[in-house]
């Protein structure tokens, strides 16, 4: 039977993470899958459940869960309720938060111990797991899933001036239409760090197995990103799936209980990668 348990982790800063494990209780040692949300993502949106349940079909465990700093809250986990949260995030969070993410996956200490993970990240997500993976031999493979290729490329950067003497830039949510803050700290952080978040430099060190995954019809993250991407690691295996978008057809809210054709075309290539 396919079970799915809950846990709270305190994240960078104190603050919380949801996690939730999906798996089959017959095969509670099976490979374990971490999934990365990306920017104004959580791991409750949309098709993201069903994309567990598919995977532990298929052989795996999946976890997923939210960055500390994403905007939402245990009380509110679908919904932007804390963008003080979301104001004070970087680059440099988000990594904290997924490696005490894989900590807890490899000790055993509430779920059975994974010997190595396999990382899935989309989006700006994708951007986090690319400098993990270059970083962390606990990672054994990697799927970026429409990932952005330089964290600068999320905003114009003609606006980085205004956003440093105002101190915040208001990023639209369309679905949600709120203005959701960032504080010119995110500017600072890929300032200080400019090797370790550069992502094209990081993507090249990177020597476990990787598979990149764009769809063709993405209107957020440009295709190009990924030929960037390879273009940084040749030995990683590229893939444009064909009339796909960002979200390879997952929406939010979701009300279906069968994935996309676009989305289950992206888990069985992902599958197979990470079968083999």
């Amino acid at each position: 039977m396919i079970r799915k348990d809950n846990f709270t982790l305190p994240g960078a800063k104190g603050r919380p993470m949801l996690i939730d494990v999906t798996y089959d209780d017959a095969f509670k040692n099976a490979p374990l899958v971490i999934f990365a949300h990306g920017f104004k993502g959580f791991k409750d949106w949309g098709t993201h459940d069903l994309l567990a349940r598919y995977f532990v079909k298929n052989g795996f465990r999946f976890l997923k869960f939210n960055f500390s700093h994403n905007g939402t809250t245990p009380a509110h986990p679908q919904d932007f309720a804390d963008l003080t949260a979301f104001a004070d995030n970087t680059i440099s969070i988000e990594l904290e938060d997924l490696d005490t993410i894989i900590d807890f996956a490899c000790s055993g200490a509430s779920i059975p111990v994974a010997d190595g993970v396999y990382l899935i990240g989309h989006s700006m997500g994708g951007g986090i797991s690319i400098i993990k993976t270059a970083e962390d031999a606990r990672i054994k493979k990697l799927v970026s899933m429409a990932s952005i290729s330089g964290f600068r490329n999320l905003w114009p950067k003609q606006i980085e001036p205004q956003w440093r003497l105002q101190g915040v830039f208001y990023f639209e949510n369309k679905r949600t239409g709120q203005q959701m803050p960032v504080k010119s700290t995110l500017l600072d952080d890929l300032d200080n760090n400019p090797i370790r978040l550069d992502i094209l430099k990081q993507a090249a060190k990177i020597t476990q197995p990787w598979l990149i995954i764009h769809g063709d019809a993405d209107p957020t993250v440009p295709v190009s990103h990924s030929q960037q991407l390879h273009e940084a690691n040749p030995a990683g295996q590229y893939i444009v799936q064909k009339e796909a978008d960002h979200t390879f057809g997952g929406l939010h809210p979701f009300d279906g209980d069968v994935l996309p054709a676009p989305l289950i075309e992206f888990c069985d290539t992902a599958i197979s990668f990470l079968s083999k």
